[in-house]
Parts: structure tokens; sequence; C-alpha cells
């Protein structure tokens, strides 16, 4: 059995003495900007990484979560207690690029990983961590560590494994201390693809994998500040050719490949920061007639290209199970939600409506443009993971998109909801 270490946040390592306990020697540890310690067992890559700590309280899609780019230079800290159980795949991987392994840095988990147990695993968990760079620790009362976060804060962290469990804590605790934390950072550049291309994937059918869009209607330019693979298929399933351009993409780039929407991913760290380059083009995009649909960062930077503000949020949204609240149906979905920075609705400006509503705290979850086919929302409806009651939104962006070409309307909701 391990030993139970109690940390100065009373976070504390799984396991009480008990008969034939042997001492415990943890081989990773999670020091915290304000001195707390918290030891455990080391798994997947070894070495020293600093970063935001945030809690997702998702059930499942613990893949998807940790290769979401909008998790890069954050730690996760799952509060299901077994991950890993059902191992990992190629199918379930989010970020666009794996070679560049964008999305969390390290992970905390209740639990060790157990062997997998699922006909679609390929890999067990810990073994794809180390291949992907992720450092995870686990024997963590994550509980304790999520009532911490609540409490205080996403904290800023260093994160640390060494087989041998020989650490340099005060220097890890200063480390910590210095880190300057995702306020002001822009993470988009680290995570964009880089060059242009094009998608074709449409969404995963059970035991049949993925079809091709093989003749699109429709032509969507999504700009990529960290886009996430399940939001491409759905676009493409819906009827478009998808050209993805770079973050630094400016609105000549845009506008080049005359496309009929054009789409505004997610993405990491501060939108301020990566609005300096992004929200200029932004801001001459929604001067055209084409339709406009953002997410999450996107949804942020045009935010702020109309004129709003985003702020720092405490402890942030990042679950699959947060209640939002549709103003323009009255309808309550529940959606997946991953953001640390969130739009002030306070500051929109005349002819900018607030259109969803985080039912946990009030938040802005939406917004749009009076008069003009642009609309956006902080959370993640392609629902990957998650429920899929947001998916509807696709088809509002392709309604928009029908419209202006003088097309019959989609029905948003294949069925009534």
């Amino acid at each position: 059995m391990t030993a139970t270490t109690t940390t100065d946040a009373g976070v504390q390592a799984a396991g009480p003495k008990t008969a034939g306990w042997t001492e415990f020697k943890p081989t990773a540890v999670l020091v915290l900007a304000d001195g707390t310690v918290i030891e455990g067992k080391g798994l997947g890559a070894t070495g020293i990484c600093e970063a935001e700590v945030c809690f997702n309280t998702a059930l499942t899609g613990y893949e998807e979560i940790l290769t979401d780019p909008s998790y890069a230079g954050q730690i996760v800290t799952f509060t299901f207690p077994h991950i890993g159980n059902v191992g990992t795949n190629k199918e379930d991987i989010e970020d666009l690029t794996p070679a560049n392994r964008a999305g969390a840095v390290g992970a905390i988990f209740k639990a060790d990983i157990t062997a997998p147990s699922s006909y679609r695993a390929a890999d067990h968990l810990d073994g794809w961590l180390k291949a992907r760079g992720v450092i995870a620790l686990a024997g963590v009362d994550t509980r304790a560590l999520t009532v911490l976060i609540r409490e205080k804060g996403m904290p800023n962290a260093v994160i640390a494994h060494d087989p041998d469990g020989k650490f340099d804590i005060p220097a890890l605790k200063a480390r910590a201390a210095a880190w300057h934390g995702l306020l002001d950072l822009d993470l988009a550049k680290d995570v964009t693809s880089g060059q242009s291309s094009v998608w074709t994937e449409k969404p995963w059918i059970w035991n049949e994998g993925f079809a091709e869009q093989s003749a699109p209607e429709f032509h969507v330019v999504a700009i990529d500040y960290g886009i996430k693979r399940n939001i491409l298929r759905l676009i493409a399933g819906l009827g478009a050719k998808v050209t993805i351009l770079p973050a630094s993409a400016t609105a000549e780039d845009v506008l080049a490949y005359k496309p009929d929407g054009i789409f505004l991913s997610n993405g990491p760290g501060d939108p301020a920061a990566t609005g300096k380059y992004a929200v200029p083009a932004i801001k001459e995009l929604i001067k055209t007639d084409i339709p406009v649909f953002g997410i999450c960062l996107g949804h942020q930077m045009l935010a702020l290209a109309l004129g709003s503000d985003t702020k720092k949020m405490h402890q942030g949204h990042h679950g699959a199970n947060h209640p939002v609240r549709d103003d323009t149906t009255g309808k309550v979905e529940i959606v997946s939600m991953n953001h640390g920075f969130a739009v002030d609705a306070e500051s929109f400006p005349d002819g900018v409506e607030e259109t969803h509503v985080s039912l946990f705290d009030g938040s802005n979850c939406g917004l749009r443009v009076v008069g003009r086919p642009v609309f956006s929302v902080q959370h993640h409806p392609e629902a990957s993971p998650g429920p899929q009651d947001s998916h509807y939104l696709f088809r509002r962006f392709f309604n928009l998109i029908r419209e202006r070409k003088g097309l019959e309307p989609l029905p948003e909701r294949d069925h009534a909801a």
C-alpha cells in the first residue's frame, strides 16, 4: 500500500496505512505556486513542465480531452476516478497535428491506470501519454484538489516525473512561483496547423469509421487557432469542403478562397494576446455578407473584434455536463465546455446580442450581430467528448449560408427536442 501524504492544501495521495504497509516513495510531484506539494505515482512522460492546473468533470472522453488543443499550457485534473480503462486509439484524437502534441501537458488521476477493456483500444494510456510527452500523476485525492481550485482559482504549477523519485523541491517551488501563467499568453501560434490544407473527413459511424465528403455543396474556410477534428467532421458532414488556414491568416487570405462561410475555431491561451493579430482580420471579415461562426476562442476573439472585452475566470469551465440556455429558442442544453477566459456580456456594444447563458454562473456563452449573419458560442457544440445537444448550431450556420444562396433551410434539429 502507499502512504497517505497530506499537503499544506489538504490534498492527499491515495491509500491509508494498513497491515503490510510499506514506505511510499513518490515518483511524481505537483508543486503549486503557493508552495503546496502534492506527491503520487508518476505515469506517462518523464521530465518537468510548468502549466496552469484545472479540473474536468466529464465522465468519459479522456483521450479527446487530453488532445484538445484548447488545453495547451494546462494540467487537467480528472474528477472521475477511473481514467484509462478503455485504453486509447487513433480515432479519438482531437488535435489536428498530433506530431506537435497539441493539448494538455499534464494529467492528474485519482486511481492508477488499469488495463484497457475495450475492443477499440489500440494502446495502454500510460504508453500513449509517454508517446505524446504528457506527464501524469496518479494516487491523488482529486476531490480535495478540485476543492482547492474552486476556492483559490486555477493555480500555476510545476508537474515533475522522475522514476527514481529525485526532486529538488525548493527549485520546483521557485519555478512554479516564477511562471507567468496564461494571462497575456498567445498559445494559438503554438497549436495551429501552420499551413493551409483541405479537410474532407465526415463524422464517425459506429463500426464503419469515417466517410469522405466527395461531393461538397459549399466551401467553408476555417481559421485554425487550435481546431478540433470533430468540428471539421461536422462541417464536412453537412455538405462542405473545408479549407483550413493558420491562425495568422489575414482577411485577404480568407477571402481569396471565395468562401460560402467562415469558421473561427476553438483554441488555447488569452484571447487578447491572440487577438493582436487575429482581431484585425476578423473585423474585416464581419464587414462582408459571408456567414461567420465562432466557437470558444473564436467566440472570444469575435467579441473583441466587435468591441467587447474578455476576462480571466476564477476556475473556468471544463466538463461535459454544463447547462446552457439558448435565449433564441428558450431551450436548455447540456454542453461540453473548456475555457478559462470569458466574454464580458456587459461590454457588448449596440447591435450585439447575447444568445446563450451559462446556468451555472450566468456567464456569457454566445452572441450574434443584429442584421448580419455572424454568431458564436463559448461552448464546444461538436460534443467530443460530451452530449450532442448543441449539434444544431452547425445547421444554424449552414442555414445562414443557404439563405444567402437562396436555398431552403435545413431543420435545426432532426426531431423535436
